[in-house]
């Protein structure tokens, strides 16, 4: 049985306008009202009912008991056991030093360690450094000098990447693995010696959480993006930035229901198979956040397989699941679909890459569930519009309207005029959910940062109503399956190549990941050079979804315009078939 019965959508719809459900859920008193607070000197709408800060959504948290917080293979780790290790690890942190404003940088897998290492570092009023797991050694190394990283906790797989680049990084005093699978030394020591495995967690010592004075704007979080620039950025977020998804996802389905005619019910606990990775804002904030509020569970996969996803689908209950459309993809075109009941399915939402109306509606009259996407950037702390249920079905094409608290505005390129509707200009937007500056780069932060706005780079329009229209991209990126690929950064590394004197990269479309990287080479006369050669050098160098999946070869160099830049829309016609 591949799922249940089809979700009623009313003929009736919309029962009420955008603004006015709007209206209705955020009036005085109620769940979503809203206030306006100063925010870095900015007047900004705020959700009133924001939870003030992380350690305050864990304590408040602890309530859901012995209910699931995830679920990993065989260990499945109760909120109770989670808080116990959390404290526990939060404490020993402490004693080695951390502090108000220390940055402690994460760099594993989607673990339940992960969440523990998460809420531990931030309970102490110090930030979190999410780093991309699948970056090679020499990447995680910059991220780690780049923030200043007094300690890292990292699994087994991240610390080998390292071991040839610690002794460049005096910064890092102290490493924490789990679950090492080699002999430890120097500064290194086991998690597990910490605080057990997560077996174990339940049997830790009853202990509060470190008493810190923590406000809603202090600095919470590190996410690391990328620049046209080639080199990662730190998105610094606060503790307002990335509790604000609580209620931006509450308030998104809540008026759902009120444009289908009905009264939203109380937020229920969930069942979720999260593939995406912890370290982007969309699983750290977007979903985690809303799911501990909530008491909903979290299902961790090793590594994508769509098979065992169904399993896992059938077996656990699960209600929703998706991160990237690939994901859905995958689950509507697998052969054998038709072994699993995957009828609890209720929601397959995504975001983070190009997705085709076919998909919105297949998902709903192949699942029987509801569709939903979104638009948000590391910059914005995820989530920033929200596109589900029948809205989404009308326009498939749309990433959804703001929430209530955004505002969204399109700008000329002179970064002063504000259009009209309907015209394509620089996306701009608004909102408690922004990160406040990059990381040390001051330059940087004044041009993206403006008054309380993000300029986002992305090229979009806005209709009457207020849905938001992404038609491309500014900054020069490929989003391979929701994972960003900036085109310079690989550029320069082919660039570096002996034999290689021009290049450029290219997105190429994908059915399932929307696009994928390809490079168009001019070689210097005389040399020689292989695609699989030129793949290879990249590989060594980058992590693996950065590497062009094809390169072709140039007798001239690279055309390009007045300007010198390089006109990739010609080049993009070499790849079609």
């Amino acid at each position: 049985m591949t799922s249940g019965p089809v979700i009623a959508l009313s003929p009736a719809w919309p029962a009420t306008t955008l603004a006015e459900a709007t209206a209705r859920l955020t009036a005085p008193g109620m769940k979503f009202e809203m206030e306006e607070v100063a925010v870095r000197g900015v007047p900004t709408r705020v959700w009133k009912n924001t939870p003030p800060s992380l350690p305050w959504l864990l304590t408040a948290a602890r309530a859901h008991g012995e209910r699931l917080l995830t679920i990993y293979e065989d260990e499945r780790v109760t909120y109770e056991a989670n808080f116990r290790a959390t404290a526990a690890l939060s404490a020993h942190l402490a004693r080695a030093g951390i502090g108000r404003g220390d940055r402690v940088a994460i760099a594993m897998r989607n673990l339940p360690e992960w969440i523990a290492a998460f809420f531990a570092i931030t309970a102490l009023g110090a930030v979190a450094v999410p780093l991309n797991a699948w970056w090679t050694g020499g990447e995680l190394a910059y991220g780690l000098s780049d923030s200043g990283a007094k300690l890292l906790i990292a699994d087994g797989e991240r610390h080998e990447r390292l071991l040839a680049h610690y002794a460049d990084l005096p910064s890092v005093e102290a490493v924490l693995v789990a679950r090492a699978t080699t002999p430890l030394d120097g500064h290194a020591t086991r998690l597990e010696e910490v605080i057990g495995t997560p077996h174990d967690w339940s049997a830790l010592p009853d202990a509060a959480l470190p008493l810190v004075d923590i406000a809603s704007d202090d600095d919470a979080t590190i996410f690391y993006t990328s620049g046209t620039t080639g080199a990662p950025k730190g998105a610094v977020g606060t503790h307002r930035s990335i509790l604000t998804n609580i209620l931006s996802s509450g308030f998104s389905a809540a008026r759902s229901y009120i444009r289908r005619g009905e009264v939203p019910p109380e937020a229920a606990p969930r069942v979720a198979l999260t593939v995406i990775p912890m370290f982007h804002v969309t699983a750290c904030s977007a979903h985690m956040m809303a799911s501990i509020a909530t008491g909903s569970t979290t299902i961790f996969m090793r590594r994508w397989d769509t098979v065992r996803a169904m399993e896992i689908i059938e077996r656990e209950r699960v209600t929703l699941t998706g991160g990237v459309p690939t994901i859905a993809w995958q689950l509507l075109e697998h052969p054998d679909r038709d072994r699993y009941d995957l009828s609890s399915l209720e929601a397959i939402a995504y975001g983070g890459a190009p997705s085709a109306p076919e998909l919105v509606r297949r998902i709903y009259e192949e699942f029987g569930a509801l569709p939903g996407n979104g638009w948000g950037m590391t910059e914005t702390t995820a989530t920033v519009t929200h596109h589900v249920a029948e809205d989404y079905l009308n326009r498939p094409d749309s990433a959804g309207p703001p929430v209530a608290v955004a505002d969204l505005k399109i700008m000329d390129a002179d970064g002063t005029t504000e259009l009209p509707v309907g015209e394509v200009g620089e996306l701009w937007s608004k909102g408690p959910m922004n990160a406040r500056a990059y990381w040390n780069k001051p330059e940087a932060s004044a041009t993206t940062f403006v008054d309380g706005w993000v300029r986002t780079g992305d090229l979009a329009r806005l209709d009457e109503e207020g849905f938001l229209f992404v038609v491309d991209r500014a900054k020069d990126m490929v989003i391979r399956g929701g994972e960003n690929i900036y085109s310079i950064e690989v550029e320069n590394v082919l660039y570096a190549h002996p034999a290689v004197t021009d290049a450029a990269l290219v997105g190429i479309p994908h059915r399932t990941l929307g696009e994928e990287p390809a490079a168009v080479v001019h070689l210097a006369p005389g040399e020689r050079a292989s695609e699989a050669e030129l793949q290879q050098w990249v590989r060594d160098r980058l992590a693996a979804f950065k590497v062009p999946v094809a390169i072709r070869f140039s007798e001239a160099t690279l055309p390009r315009n007045a300007n010198g830049k390089v006109l990739k829309t010609e080049l993009r016609q070499l790849f079609a078939d």
